[in-house]
């Protein structure tokens, strides 16, 4: 009987349609489906209505050739596209970037990711190149990270011209926060999720949210006393937003990662 199976597969090399299946018939179908079938030899070496759907692998009633002609194939893409400018300027928006689909599933293979990504940003000079950054009263912050990921174009043309500040940071006590934080779960707003009420908080001030005048971030609460009550917003969800106290000005960051943002 093995002899005659090895037989039957080499006739099926030189003659695909002398034995029948999946590629023949030019079928292979996802999940389960009684109707994906064709006459010819199975798996088991038994020759009849052999199926070329993704569950006879379970039933083990798949056609001889399903593993060569029906491979499951997952959906491939293609690398991130840089990310874009502000939608607006001189208010807080969103940027995007892309990717395309390389390759569509097939035979049902893993569907494709996600094609686009929105973050949140906030532009401080208009088109015509005033800065604008003085118009904002709460402060906008978004994770440290992003910090790795923009440049720092010229927040006006003073940056041109002279050395960058190393920049300051301010630590602050959150009081309160609204629940729509804990709720964010997209792969670039997710770190909104590790405010808590209570916690220390470190927020880097460097350009370009830093005015090349002042020296300052819009909403630092350097000016505050420790115990006046500051506004702050989330760039990406609007939604999350809450209340902080001023603790101190330090040189430099020092809180953990999760507990750390940048002015925006």
């Amino acid at each position: 009987m093995r002899t005659m199976w090895m037989a039957l597969c080499a006739l099926a090399r030189l003659w695909p349609g002398a034995l029948g299946g999946c590629a023949e018939a030019g079928r292979c179908c996802p999940g389960r489906d009684p109707a994906c079938f064709v006459r010819g030899w199975r798996l088991d070496r038994v020759f009849g209505t052999c199926f070329c759907d993704q569950a006879c692998r379970l039933t083990g009633d798949c056609c001889f050739d399903y593993a060569r002609a029906c491979p499951a194939r997952p959906c491939s893409v293609g690398e991130w596209s840089p990310w874009s400018a502000c939608a607006d300027q001189c208010k807080p928006t969103t940027r995007v970037r892309t990717r395309s689909v390389q390759q569509e599933p097939q035979n049902g293979g893993a569907p494709c990711p996600p094609l686009e990504e929105r973050a949140g940003c906030l532009e401080y000079s208009t088109p015509q190149g005033q800065d604008c950054g003085h118009a904002f009263v709460p402060a906008f912050i978004t994770t440290s990270a992003f910090n790795k990921e923009r440049t720092r174009p010229a927040a006006s043309p003073h940056w041109a011209t002279r050395t960058e500040d190393a920049g300051y940071c301010m630590e602050f006590k959150t009081e309160s926060l609204t629940p729509h934080c804990a709720l964010e779960n997209r792969p670039l707003t997710r770190w909104m999720q590790y405010l808590r009420e209570g916690y220390t908080v470190c927020v880097d001030c460097q350009p370009p949210a830093m005015n090349s005048v002042s020296l300052r971030c819009s909403g630092d609460g350097l000016d505050s006393d420790g115990n006046q009550t500051l506004h702050w917003q989330a760039i990406g969800n609007p939604r999350c937003q809450g209340t902080w106290k001023k603790v101190r000005r330090v040189d430099q960051c020092s809180c953990p990662a999760v507990h750390s943002f940048i002015f925006i």
